[in-house]
């Protein structure tokens, strides 16, 4: 039995949320600065308390790039150790559809752009990619792998809204 007066710290990964947002053959990326280079990555971000996987992955794709979008199917979910800041990551593919842009709306800090790249100039940015997730997400959708968003479920704290 655990000693109520002693509390071990508990280990956590970070969860995140990503979308692959395709329109033809290009996926919508994003540039930014990360500890003083120049990385690349899907629009991506943690999860926020109290926050739904999808409402996260919305809202994300948002406040990186401008474009709102919907959300179609779940890709998968990818375990990973960063080798950025060496915590492990559990994230979270969504596959998106691009509904709108607001290309006046300010990004997120470190976010230099948002781009429309095919699968072979991602591919050709090599160590400049942020994760192999980037990669092996947009693979598995090109696979055909699509989960229904139904799997996921969100249970609202007790009196929230």
């Amino acid at each position: 039995m655990a000693d109520s007066t002693h509390t071990a710290e508990i280990w956590r990964p970070h969860v995140t949320v990503a979308c692959v947002v395709a329109d033809g053959g290009r996926y919508l990326m994003v540039e930014e600065e990360v500890d003083g280079r120049i990385a690349y990555n899907q629009p991506a971000g943690h999860l926020d308390d109290g926050e739904s996987l999808m409402a996260a992955a919305v809202r994300e794709t948002l406040e990186e790039t401008g474009w709102a979008v919907e959300l179609l199917h779940l890709i998968g979910v990818h375990q990973w150790r960063s080798t950025e800041h060496g915590d492990a990551v559990v994230r979270f593919s969504f596959a998106a559809r691009a509904i709108g842009h607001d290309p006046d709306r300010p990004l997120d800090t470190g976010i230099r752009r948002a781009l429309w790249l095919t699968r072979a100039e991602i591919a050709a940015l090599g160590e400049r990619l942020r994760s192999p997730m980037i990669l092996q997400s947009i693979d598995l959708w090109l696979a055909g792998q699509r989960l229904p968003l139904s799997v996921l479920s969100h249970l609202p704290e007790e009196g929230a809204a």
